[in-house]
C-alpha cells in the first residue's frame, strides 16, 4: 500500500548547542543552506526567496549569543517577543526559565521546527505568532522587552524592522538586537531614534561556547 503522506522535501539534522551559564540546547535543524521545499508557495507568498529559504532554520552565530545573553537577563514581570526567531534558540532559554516569551517569524516552517526543539528539550508548549516585519500583524500585541539576532542584513531591513518595532513596542519598551557588524546598523539608529529610542552599543568578541571565533555587537534599545 503507497503511503499516503508526502516525503518532506528538506534534509535535517540534529545538534547540541551550548549556553553560557545554561544546560545545553538540542536543536533540530536543516542539513545545510542548499535546503529548499515551498511546494504550496507559502514561503513565496510571505516574501521568502528560495535563496533565503533555508536561512530561518541554521543556528547562527548572534542566535547563539543572544541565547547566552537570555540565560541572565532580567525577565521577570516582562513580556518578551524574539523577533524573525527562527529556529528560536533565545525562545527556548527564556521559556526554559519561565519567561513570558512568545515566538515569532514569518517562515512558514519556523513553529514546525520550534515545536520540534520544544519537545527535544522537554520543555511544555511555547506561545508562537506570525511576525511579518511589511505586513499587518493582528493580534500580536505589545511586548516589554523586543529580542532578535541578525536581523540587519539587507538594506530595507532597518525601516521594516523599525516599523514593526513601532507597532509592537510597550511604553517604556527595551530592544536587544546582537548584530554582527552588518553594514545597516546606522540607518536603524537613525531610524530607531526617530521613534524615541536611544541606543547603546556594547562589543562582544568572546568566542561561543564551542570556543569558535566572534565578532558583533549588543544593540540596546531604550525609551522613556
Amino acid at each position: 500500500m503507497p503511503n499516503a503522506t508526502p516525503p518532506i522535501g528538506y534534509e535535517v539534522k540534529f545538534q547540541r548547542v551550548g549556553v553560557g551559564g545554561g544546560a545545553d540546547l538540542q536543536i533540530r535543524s536543516l542539513l545545510d543552506k542548499q535546503q529548499f521545499f515551498d511546494p504550496l508557495g507559502l514561503a513565496f507568498d510571505a516574501g521568502i526567496s528560495s535563496a533565503t529559504w533555508p536561512l530561518f532554520g541554521l543556528v547562527w552565530p548572534s542566535a547563539q549569543k543572544l541565547a547566552d545573553l537570555m540565560q541572565t537577563w532580567e525577565l521577570k514581570g516582562k513580556r518578551v517577543l524574539e523577533v524573525g526567531c527562527g529556529l528560536g534558540l533565545a525562545s527556548l532559554v527564556v521559556h526554559r526559565r519561565e519567561g513570558n516569551i512568545t515566538a515569532s517569524d514569518c517562515h512558514p516552517l519556523t513553529e514546525t521546527f520550534l515545536n520540534a526543539n520544544v519537545l527535544l528539550n522537554e520543555l511544555p508548549p511555547l506561545h508562537y505568532e506570525t511576525g511579518n516585519w511589511g505586513r499587518v500583524n493582528k493580534g500580536l500585541g505589545a511586548f516589554d522587552l523586543l529580542i532578535a539576532s541578525d536581523v540587519l542584513y539587507e538594506r530595507s531591513h532597518p525601516a521594516q524592522l523599525s516599523g514593526f518595532i513601532q507597532e509592537h513596542a510597550a511604553e517604556g519598551a527595551e530592544v536587544l538586537i546582537i548584530d554582527p557588524n552588518r553594514g545597516n546598523r546606522s540607518a536603524f539608529h537613525r531610524d530607531m531614534a526617530h521613534m524615541g529610542f536611544s541606543v547603546t552599543e556594547i562589543i562582544m568578541n568572546e568566542p561561543l561556547q564551542d570556543l569558535s571565533t566572534y565578532r558583533g555587537r549588543l544593540l540596546h534599545y531604550t525609551r522613556g
